[in-house]
């Protein structure tokens, strides 16, 4: 199974260079994420756009597959992707700021996945936790009778790109996924977690 690793952010926000190279405990984030994959066994391979030219010099010497979109945006990204590489069956997709991500989170969401028999899944974490975190949710919606956020993981079915599918909402309580790196307040509470005993 191939985890597509959206990696084409420029970072503006935080004004520190390519977003995926952004370090953490002096480890750029996008190492975090496809380290967490490949635990779990998935492969991952990271989307990149033409506004990452460092990203994708560390892909090419960290060994990860990357494939180029227009970066015409996330889901347009994610959709040419499977398009161009023909992908027929359920791939993971995931942002690259989320770098306290465990390969155990992962199995978790390929099994709920498994379980649904739904064509996608989308995985949600409790808005309190990103509030707790320091974020300010922009999105907030009721799953499973709490209000929650998206953390940037899904399951899609590549035989059905671009079309609607039938949707698990997987809501999972770890305040590793509560914390998606945009500001530097994030930057602090990734900190705070790899530094916790």
């Amino acid at each position: 199974m191939l985890a597509l690793i959206v990696a084409g952010g420029r970072g503006t926000r935080l004004n520190r260079g390519e977003k995926p190279l952004l370090r953490i405990c002096d480890r750029p984030m996008i190492a975090y994420v496809t380290e967490a994959f490949c635990a779990a066994g998935v492969e991952p391979l990271a989307v990149l756009s033409p506004s990452v030219p460092q990203t994708g010099n560390w892909c090419r010497a960290n060994g990860i597959t990357t494939f180029r979109a227009e970066g015409a945006g996330y889901v347009e990204d994610i959709t040419e992707c499977i398009e161009m590489l023909d992908i027929a069956e359920p791939v993971f997709t995931s942002v690259s700021d989320i770098p306290c991500l465990t390969p155990d989170i992962i199995t978790t969401i390929l099994a709920a996945y498994q379980a649904a028999g739904t064509d996608a899944c989308s995985v949600w974490v409790p808005a309190a936790l990103c509030r707790e975190a320091g974020a300010a949710p922009a999105y907030v919606q009721r799953v499973d009778e709490t209000d929650a956020v998206p953390c940037g993981i899904n399951i899609l079915n590549g035989a059905k790109n671009g079309e609607e599918q039938e949707e698990t909402a997987l809501l999972i309580d770890s305040p590793r996924l509560a914390v998606n790196v945009n500001t530097p307040a994030d930057i602090a509470a990734a900190h705070r977690i790899f530094l916790s005993p």
